[in-house]
């Protein structure tokens, strides 16, 4: 199955709108309707040895989150690892009987992904798809297939990520019988449906969408939601920007941050909370001005930032679900400042359009 975007909107609101407005019902009708699998695919989970993740770029972030979801809360420890599917695929060793594989894909349709949940099923283990609505038939090997929302109409991919990393703390809660985390999910819809109101998205962007750079920067859980981030900023307004674990930014690509730059921190209460401090330190001394996402309560990045976003209290290990969507916003509306469609990946423009028919993904 071949996606087939549907056809264009000529201006705001875009589909990508829509899907980031539409993450607090979905999240609560993805958890609701999965509750049966995702119970299912946990019994089968517990008798194996190793858990792998895989997915490619958004999915790959999602995957990046299961792992210390899977690895604390499901109590598997160092026994689960993430993997890139092409890496996976190309470079590791066929997994066992033992091993149980989780392939994260909203679309279903990427050849790596489908290969790696082939090579899966090819060592006898236990094969689990996180997949959207109507995805590609390939992952119908998967013996679990947990479904978060309908095929996104925007290329850039949001909603169906938020409802992928819910499905993977589920997951997790189910198999290590977390109940603090199971009642933290079910208040995560509300948490999400006050951060989309919480401040002038559009003002944000006009403050900041004009910069040479964005960089963007978190530890543990949230190095993902730098990461993605990132991705959503390249895929849907085109600028350039970077995401950055925050000690591997200490450890050098900081240098190449300009006073014209803006940095964003992504820093909940946690042990990456400080690291991130002292990033927006040294924006500060180069003179970037930084965006803190942060506790409400945090003097220290509130001081240090020209803009404080205010995340709820959350477990950090399920607060990249929520940190995420206010850099999906700051994403909209800085594709909107620059006259730019977010919904298609620049595959309405000629030459990147070839480009796209270009490449085999």
């Amino acid at each position: 199955m071949s996606w087939t975007p549907p056809p264009p909107r000529p201006g705001h609101p875009f589909y990508m709108h829509d899907a980031i407005y539409a993450q607090p019902g979905a999240l609560r009708l993805v958890l609701r309707a999965n509750a049966e699998a995702v119970t299912a695919a946990a019994d089968r989970l517990k008798p194996m040895e190793r858990v792998l993740l895989s997915g490619i770029g958004t999915s790959w972030h999602a995957a990046l989150v299961g792992e210390l979801l899977l690895a604390h809360a499901g109590r598997l420890g160092h026994r689960v690892r993430a993997f890139h599917s092409f890496e996976f695929k190309n470079y590791w060793p066929g997994p066992d009987a033992r091993t149980a594989v989780i392939v994260v894909s909203h679309r279903g349709t990427k050849r790596f992904s489908l290969e790696a949940l082939e090579k899966a099923r090819a060592g006898g283990g236990v094969a689990i798809a996180v997949t959207g609505r109507g995805s590609g038939e390939g992952l119908g090997i998967a013996d679990f297939a947990l479904r978060t929302v309908e095929q996104e109409a925007s290329a850039a991919h949001t909603v169906s990520y938020t409802c992928a990393m819910a499905l993977l703390a589920a997951l997790a809660a189910e198999l290590g019988d977390d109940a603090e985390l199971r009642h933290e999910l079910l208040e995560l819809p509300d948490y999400l449906a006050t951060l989309l109101g919480q401040e002038d998205w559009e003002g944000l962007a006009a403050r900041f969408a004009d910069r040479r750079c964005h960089w963007f920067v978190g530890g543990g859980p949230n190095t993902a939601t730098a990461l993605e981030a990132a991705l959503k900023m390249n895929e849907a307004n085109h600028t350039k920007t970077v995401g950055y674990e925050c000690e591997q930014f200490l450890h050098g690509p900081w240098a190449a941050l300009d006073a014209d730059d803006v940095l964003f921190v992504v820093a909940p209460p946690g042990p990456s909370r400080d690291r991130c401090l002292d990033a927006a330190r040294a924006a500060k001394e180069v003179g970037a001005p930084v965006v803190a996402l942060a506790a409400e309560d945090d003097a220290d990045l509130r001081s240090l930032a020209a803009e404080t976003i205010a995340l709820p209290a959350v477990n950090e290990l399920v607060s990249p679900i929520l940190a995420v969507v206010p850099l999906q916003l700051f994403t909209y509306h800085t594709a909107l400042r620059r006259g730019v469609n977010p919904d298609t990946m620049r595959g309405d423009q000629p030459a990147h359009g070839r480009a796209r028919s270009a490449i085999s993904l």
